[in-house]
């Protein structure tokens, strides 16, 4: 095992995570996986990942502020990582997760064939530090905007499934209603996390303030 590149996968929908896993060991590589950011950061001081894949949309620490961690810390800001997403798929998102200093960007459902291929040119290129860090307020204030534009656009889906789900065949409801479910528990997390970025950026205008 000490030959094969060691990846972490970090992903918060279970059977998302297990697929990943599942797919880069049948390719040889060693695979370790968590279900959020905090606990990203705990697992690479534990053990140096040669790649980090994670999602963007995550409870305890999304994606960006997981990569903005990463990034100013001197001991891992060459780790390369790969962002994956079925929500933030905009070009503003993915231009702010390359500023952040992602090595590529895959959106969801994920290709199995063309993610391997990413993984192992990232791999093979070595993406490592080319992009300096954005300093703290640059990070913030581009997390605020990403993070409000995607849950005016979440609460507009979910009056969108909740006007729909009235209307339709009883046999359809279910599939609705949990379709209502994920849109709110995603909603849910922005929402935390947004108010911790809001919070970062009090603290650093009081602390800039004379």
């Amino acid at each position: 095992m000490e030959d094969q590149p060691f990846i972490l996968v970090v992903e918060d929908v279970a059977h998302v995570r297990d697929l990943l896993e599942l797919t880069l060991r049948f390719q040889g590589y060693e695979v370790h996986s968590v279900s959020d950011g905090a606990a990203a950061l705990e697992a690479v001081r534990q053990r140096q990942p040669a790649l980090v894949v994670t999602d963007i949309l995550m409870p305890r620490l999304d994606d960006y502020s997981l990569a903005y961690h990463l990034r100013k810390n001197p001991e891992t800001r060459e780790i390369p990582s790969i962002f994956i997403s079925a929500t933030y798929v905009t070009p503003e998102d993915k231009a702010f997760a390359l500023a952040l200093g992602a090595a590529h960007f895959v959106e969801k459902p994920i290709d199995t064939e063309e993610f391997l291929l990413i993984v192992a040119e990232v791999l093979a290129a070595r993406q490592r530090g080319e992009k300096p860090a954005l300093d703290e307020k640059a990070f913030y204030e581009g997390h605020r905007e990403r993070l409000e534009t995607k849950l005016r656009q979440k609460s507009q889906q979910a009056a969108r499934i909740q006007r729909l789900i009235p209307t339709l065949p009883e046999q359809q409801r279910k599939a609705y209603e949990a379709m209502l479910a994920e849109v709110e528990r995603q909603r849910e997390a922005i929402r935390e996390e947004l108010a911790q970025v809001y919070e970062a950026l009090r603290n650093l205008e009081r602390n800039a303030a004379p």
